[in-house]
């Protein structure tokens, strides 16, 4: 049975209504849904009603939703549906509702709207989390399947509804995409709809508002996201000041569907202090910090080219933001594959990872999502050599010393950028294990005496 619920409206400095509803009691938490919303069949779908009462924590918070301009219970016929504009609505719930400060919870394309919010009352805001959402948009060979997805929306929008189903959630069964389709159309008309994605797609850079977000941010995203790709997510924190970036799995773009239990954990422990310590120790369960045992271990070094020069080109600001992405990468990967980061290099990161094969998946998921990133932002490709080795190093105050490491940090010196290349042991080590290696010989190394036999893995 659907839950009731009291509506609300309040205007916006502009003089547009705005429909907004609150549950629970307690720290408040403002929820921001993707682009176009429905207060009431919110709580018809069993799916979203379920995360609405958990987000509220079972009453324990209190919970702000509303409809943005152009949707849902919200004045309609709007001229200006910009993301600033968009920002204002937010700003009237609010002032509305008289909370001196708040948490926010965006996605999607509402999350630059809660960026220009967070930037310029960072008074009200204690915490910003983002879930796949972005701050601009590089599109690569996506573009003209933007360009064709607005057209087809605002020309046919009950075609574009089930067409947007396909990206937001491209598992899901026939209910379920019947039901986002029959939602999409009762919240916008197809015109607004376009014009909302059409500024996301090709107009929206909320760059220069994040170094002005002084207070904690989670950036959230699934890894097989299709409607922004995760990419966006780690570009995204890997320009904000004070962001943690936590990679989920899955593939639906709305949180609601898909595991949500993990999306739900995340914003408790974030939610949990007032500084965000305690999503730093939930980030750590997922990343380990540098606890190395001594014995057998895979030694891996990154080393990103030209990071010298890259500074001297594109200044130290931009050169920075490249190194974060490269960071927040690898960092990622060594989350997946159970290993830990033990220092930054400078131009690169050393790490410490179990097993061969956890390794090899290692670089591999480095190289790839490197790749994306690359393809999507051809102007300024981050190219990355990274080189694997096996030992049993020195284990000292939480670093590794020893001829196995030297070792790993020559063959990743010998790397092409974009390459993986490995000593023999490591592939005796994961021999039957399905890697493809290709034979580089043997290569002498600065600092040993006798040439090592390195192995090129090939993805």
């Amino acid at each position: 049975m659907q839950q009731q619920q009291r509506i609300h409206f309040t205007n916006t400095a502009d003089g547009v209504n705005i429909a907004y509803c609150t549950r629970g009691e307690g720290p408040a938490l403002m929820l921001l849904g993707g682009w176009v919303s429905h207060l009431e069949m919110d709580l018809e779908n069993p799916s979203s009603l379920a995360f609405v009462e958990k987000l509220s924590d079972g009453g324990q918070r209190r919970l702000i939703r509303l409809d943005m301009r152009g949707s849902g219970l919200s004045d309609r016929q709007v001229d200006d549906l910009s993301i600033h504009a968009r920002a204002r609505d937010v700003e009237a719930v609010v002032d509305a509702v008289g909370a001196d400060k708040l948490a926010i919870f965006a996605q999607s394309m509402n999350g630059p709207t809660a960026i220009i919010y967070a930037a310029t009352h960072p008074e009200k805001v204690s915490h910003l989390i983002l879930f796949g959402s972005f701050s601009h948009q590089s599109h690569g060979d996506r573009e003209p399947l933007g360009k064709a997805l607005v057209d087809l929306i605002r020309a046919e929008w009950r075609i574009g509804a089930k067409a947007i189903g396909e990206f937001v959630h491209p598992n899901a069964d026939k209910d379920i995409s019947e039901a986002l389709s029959r939602y999409q159309l009762a919240s916008s008309s197809g015109d607004v709809a376009a014009s909302i994605l059409d500024e996301a797609l090709f107009h929206t850079d909320v760059r220069e508002y994040l170094p002005k977000l002084t207070m904690p941010t989670l950036v959230l995203h699934r890894r097989d996201d299709k409607a922004f790709p995760a990419g966006c997510g780690r570009d995204l924190a890997a320009l904000l000041p004070h962001a943690h970036f936590v990679s989920l799995a899955g593939d639906a773009h709305l949180p609601f569907y898909g595991d949500t239990d993990s999306v739900i954990e995340a914003v408790n422990d974030f939610l949990a202090t007032s500084d965000g310590h305690a999503h730093q120790e939930h980030s750590a369960r997922r990343a380990p910090v540098p606890r190395v045992a001594p014995g057998l271990q895979i030694i891996l070094f990154t080393d990103m080219e030209g990071s010298t020069s890259l500074t001297q080109l594109v200044g130290d600001a931009r050169a920075q933001e490249m190194v974060r992405t490269h960071n927040s990468i690898v960092r990622e990967a060594l989350a997946l594959r159970g290993g830990s980061e033990i220092k930054h290099t400078g131009d690169g990161l050393m790490a410490s990872i179990p097993s061969a094969s956890g390794g090899i998946d290692c670089a591999l998921d480095i190289q790839g999502a490197l790749a994306e990133h690359n393809e999507a932002n051809p102007e300024l490709p981050i190219n990355v050599r990274v080189g694997l080795n096996a030992g049993e190093p020195v284990v000292e105050e939480e670093d590794l010393f020893g001829t196995a490491v030297q070792l790993a940090s020559r063959i990743a010196g010998m790397a092409q950028p974009g390459q993986i290349l490995v000593s023999d042991v490591v592939r005796q080590l994961a021999a039957g294990k399905g890697y493809l290696f290709s034979d580089v010989g043997e290569t002498p190394l600065r600092g040993f005496e006798d040439p090592v036999r390195l192995f090129e893995v090939r993805s």
